[in-house]
């Protein structure tokens, strides 16, 4: 069931500014204003769509993702605001030494958006990247849980049938790939999906980790709908009920995405 955002790319970049423009930013804004000299980092930023806004804003931006294809076009796409200054975009590792040590303390915000369920080992990564972070920074993250009904992004299935499918990523390893060549799935999307697989992560998992390096949760929301499936599937944006997110497993099954704005101690 490939969207129309998984083969159109510009299709994809519009969707990610008006979405950062219309939910992301004023969700942001409920703790910290998005303004003129706010320094502001993504990591797994693709096409650059969701820094548009905040260059639009005034904001110092930078993104960063270990895919040279979309950093190229994030290039293409933002080089007017490039060329005036307002942003740079690299594809690099941030894990690499050199652009550790360039980064340090550097940055009011740091954005990981349908990101961090993407990322090996997020025990090790989340206090990773808190050295990129000013003491009175913030990070957000937002993504879906791993056991909301389409956790293992079967969307991107080939198979309409599979693409409608809720919860079958919640299969054990062999029948979930079995079924997924079953239904004609190549190869490389069937170890991609598996990869999303060994890396999904859940909102009580994340919030473990959080509170395991002594962050603060200073805000956070949990959607029914997930405002992205505004441009999927033309669904209105809605917040979880809130006696549902107060029970921490449950809430995974029905929850299609968890945002959160993290903070160091003080």
């Amino acid at each position: 069931m490939a969207l129309i955002q998984h083969s159109s790319l510009t299709v994809r970049f519009q969707q990610q500014i008006d979405n950062a423009q219309t939910y992301l930013i004023p969700f942001i804004e409920e703790v910290v204003p998005v303004k003129e000299g706010l320094r502001v980092m993504e990591i797994g930023c693709g096409e650059g769509g969701v820094l548009k806004p905040f260059m639009d804003r005034g904001c110092q931006v930078l993104g960063v993702d270990l895919s040279v294809g979309r950093i190229g076009l994030a290039n293409e796409y933002l080089a007017e605001d490039i060329e005036a200054g307002k942003g740079t975009f690299v594809a690099k590792n941030v894990y690499d030494e050199d652009f550790r040590t360039a980064h340090q303390q550097e940055f009011d915000l740091i954005l990981l958006k349908d990101t961090i369920e993407h990322i090996p080992d997020q025990e090790k990564f989340i206090p990773y990247i808190l050295q990129f972070l000013k003491p009175s920074g913030r990070i957000f993250f937002g993504f879906p849980p791993w056991r909301m009904p389409f956790g293992g992004h079967q969307q991107v299935c080939k198979s309409k049938v599979l693409g409608f499918t809720p919860y079958f990523h919640l299969l054990p390893y062999p029948l979930y790939r079995g079924v997924l060549k079953a239904f004609g799935e190549t190869a490389r999307n069937v170890e991609a999906l598996i990869e999303i697989k060994d890396t999904g992560i859940s909102t009580h998992r994340f919030e473990k980790i959080i509170r395991e390096n002594q962050l603060i949760v200073e805000h956070k929301k949990h959607f029914l709908f997930n405002p992205i499936y505004k441009y999927k599937f033309g669904v209105t944006p809605r917040e979880q009920a809130s006696w549902l997110t107060s029970i921490p497993h449950l809430r995974d099954f029905f929850t299609t995405a968890g945002w959160y704005i993290i903070k160091q101690p003080e």
